[in-house]
């Protein structure tokens, strides 16, 4: 069998009107698309149809991640505009920033949020992003995040800054039925589409299901710039699972029955444990990359989106399926009129 490792190898063409920029008013109406991937065989159901793909015994992992409002405008000492984006934090009012401004920022100067009534300072540049330490004594930046800012919506989902239906929309739906978890700042988006009445479907089956934690953050969406893919290095993200998944996967594949994962981060979480020499160490950062040829020691199906052009996420999913199955399915997504991305339609890779 060919291994693709060149990024080329990972691009296809997708023009613009198939990227959802919004999400549909049910969250379960969303299009599946059931890909064999030892055959490459087909089927188109919708997504609230799923509970016909599961078999009592079988073992569905979801990620419990709560994307922040991580997103925030804000303004130089001299008045021009910059943009926010909270990554990680550091310390008490200290956090990793990734900072969009029209010009050269200094470590050293203040910025300004909240109508000028919050200043923070520019510590230090380090992989791209800015520490910085806010001036906040009384309430936490958590909190004001939770006030002003806006979700982290991923920058092919325009929107235009006086849409405050759509702000308060993605507040509720650019986050799961069961997030938990706040630490995010993308959403495990194959997740977006179960809602809490498809979840009891799944579990009246005989479906059991379980949860892991991974904080999306710039490891998973950060673009892949070496041909080579295997050179390219992942940002880390920190990832909690419990005895009990662990127990459960044993009992799932004692019983010859199949472990779903809900997404890429789910996926990988327990594919990080799976690698781990030391079995206990079930939760920590995680960097792990995962491209052909790749053998999945837990999981055997699949639920993921449509991904974009020469990203990690579309590898692995070329790493679960093959590389063809793949690109032959998101052809035929396209002539079908799935929607992609984020808001996007859904695959589930058996």
């Amino acid at each position: 069998m060919e291994i693709y490792t060149k990024l080329s190898d990972y691009d296809y063409n997708l023009p613009k009107e198939f990227i959802a920029q919004q999400p549909l008013e049910n969250r379960d109406d969303s299009r599946l698309l059931v890909l064999y991937r030892n055959t490459g065989r087909i089927e188109h159901r919708k997504f609230y149809e799923i509970t016909d793909y599961f078999s009592p015994g079988d073992f569905l992992v979801l990620n419990d991640t709560k994307v922040l409002p991580a997103r925030l405008t804000g303004n130089r000492i001299g008045g021009a505009s910059i943009e926010l984006l909270f990554i990680e934090e550091i310390g008490e009012n200290r956090w990793k920033v990734l900072i969009k401004s029209n010009a050269k920022l200094k470590a050293g100067e203040e910025i300004y949020v909240d109508n000028n009534s919050i200043s923070a300072r520019l510590l230090d540049r380090t992989e791209g992003a800015w520490l910085i330490e806010f001036n906040k004594k009384n309430n936490t930046v958590k909190e004001l995040l939770h006030r002003i800012g806006g979700m982290p919506l991923p920058p092919y989902i325009k929107r235009a800054k006086n849409q405050d239906t759509l702000f308060s929309l993605d507040r509720e739906r650019y986050q799961t039925v069961f997030a938990q978890k706040e630490g995010a700042i993308a959403a495990p988006t194959a997740g977006l589409h179960f809602t809490k009445d498809t979840l009891e479907k799944v579990q009246k089956r005989g479906v059991e299901t379980g949860f892991v934690t991974l904080h999306v953050g710039l490891g998973t969406f950060s673009p892949i710039k070496t041909e080579d893919i295997r050179d390219h290095l992942m940002h880390k993200e920190y990832y909690e699972c419990s005895k009990e998944i662990i127990q459960g996967i044993k009992r799932a594949k004692e019983l010859n029955r199949r472990v779903i994962a809900t997404g890429s981060t789910s996926c990988r979480v327990l594919e990080t444990i799976a690698g781990n020499d030391n079995s206990s160490q079930l939760c920590g950062w995680t960097n792990l990359f995962i491209y052909p040829p790749y053998n999945f020691q837990y999981v055997d199906v699949l639920l993921t989106n449509f991904h974009l052009p020469k990203t990690t996420l579309l590898v692995m999913a070329s790493a679960f399926a093959g590389r063809e199955n793949i690109l032959n399915a998101y052809e035929i997504a396209k002539n079908e009129g799935y929607r992609f991305f984020s808001y996007g339609d859904c695959m589930m890779i058996i």
